[in-house]
């Protein structure tokens, strides 16, 4: 795979890490004090281009490839991991959800806002007992004339707090298994949808986690997506694409570990001599660089796929599970080069770690992306 950077690509990357330090860096780890949700960020992302960089410029969108959107995530994320996966919920599961699955009437009806930042979107497909097992849906939607009543519980929905438009799954025949499940756009403020307590994490503390209640929601038939029956297809091959964007905010990440690990082994003096003289430091650095090098190819790689219409989802998965990994053993490495001052909230390097755990958990976790991988190599 050729993954040569052409001038749009560069101009992105300088475009976004011009962004992620002059407005996103000052406020990160007060945000994340505070838990506070960055909407005048997102607001401005939403004027440059990053919360539609894939919707075609037919509906509102940048229409730019993966490697653009992959480039622009790593940047954001190398700053603030909250403003990347609110900018991955909402280019890759909920914009390109209904771009590639909705009706006309859909895209004309959502796209140009959602991929403006004027809305923000989210995915809810989690639920107390159906996480990994996605396909045991307990949410229901019955049809009633040119209506579906909605009645459930959705959990661990980012953005949810602050989305205007949520893509919801919902057993519609229960008989059918996942064959029975459907998918639907949701509005805010549709009677009986309802928005639970904002959950306290332990990292990515600037976006919104919540859980969705529906009681007796009313949805037209018209915000079907796709076919009755088709949600879990849906579902599943939009989050191909959503473990593409985790890989690349997993990338930023551990990006991030690396250059403050540099840094400070540069400054900080032990025996006499800058530490990053001693060979145990120096070793550190190394594989951290040499992992995350390794976790950007499989990232691109997935993201050229993508783009070329190939089969993606394997890759997609090697990527969010290896790339997730780096992060985290990034963040760790950071943390022990740093000794007790990376334990401290005045360096972000334990910042770093709280984002990091996250990318092996949401939008399927390291078990889940190995039975994939397994699954398209065994059959």
């Amino acid at each position: 795979m050729d993954f040569a950077f052409n001038e749009t690509h560069l101009m992105i990357r300088e475009t976004a890490r011009k962004f992620a330090e002059e407005v996103l860096a000052p406020s990160a780890d007060e945000r994340d004090e505070k838990e506070e949700f960055p909407r005048e960020a997102v607001r401005q992302m939403g004027e440059l281009g990053f919360m539609g960089m894939m919707v075609s410029e037919q509906y509102g969108g940048a229409g730019l490839d993966t490697i653009s959107y992959v480039t622009a995530m790593e940047e954001i994320s190398k700053v603030d991991a909250s403003a990347g996966v609110i900018m991955s919920v909402n280019n890759s599961l909920v914009c390109w959800g209904i771009e590639s699955y909705g009706s006309e009437e859909q895209r004309q009806k959502y796209l140009k806002d959602l991929a403006s930042g004027k809305k923000l979107g989210a995915f809810a497909l989690s639920e107390p007992e159906a996480g990994s097992d996605a396909t045991n849906q307990r949410t229901t939607a019955v049809r009633d004339g040119a209506d579906y009543i909605l009645n459930g519980t959705k959990n661990w929905i980012t953005n949810g707090l602050s989305s205007d438009v949520v893509l919801v799954m919902a057993a519609t025949d229960r008989t059918k298994g996942p064959k029975g499940v459907s998918a639907f756009i949701l509005e805010k403020g549709m009677p009986g949808f309802t928005v639970g307590k904002k959950e306290r994490k332990l990292g990515i503390r600037s976006s919104d986690t919540v859980s969705l209640m529906f009681q007796d929601v009313r949805v037209p038939v018209a915000n079907r997506i796709g076919e009755e029956g088709s949600g879990i297809k849906f579902a599943l091959k939009t989050l191909d694409g959503g473990r593409i964007g985790i890989a690349a905010q997993a990338l930023g990440i551990a990006q991030a570990c690396l250059e403050a690990s540099i840094a400070y082994s540069k400054e900080r003096k032990a025996f006499d001599q800058p530490i990053g003289h001693l060979q145990a430091i120096q070793f550190k650095i190394a594989d951290m660089a040499t992992n995350i090098a390794a976790a950007r190819w499989l990232t691109l790689d997935a993201a050229v796929r993508k783009d070329k219409n190939e089969r993606y989802g394997q890759v997609a998965a090697m990527a969010k599970l290896y790339a997730s990994k780096v992060a985290v053993q990034s963040a760790l490495e950071a943390i022990q080069i740093h000794g007790g001052y990376g334990y401290v909230r005045e360096y972000k390097v334990e910042r770093f770690l709280r984002d990091a755990k996250i990318t092996e958990i949401y939008e399927g976790t390291s078990e889940i992306q190995r039975i994939v991988i397994a699954r398209g190599l065994l059959g």
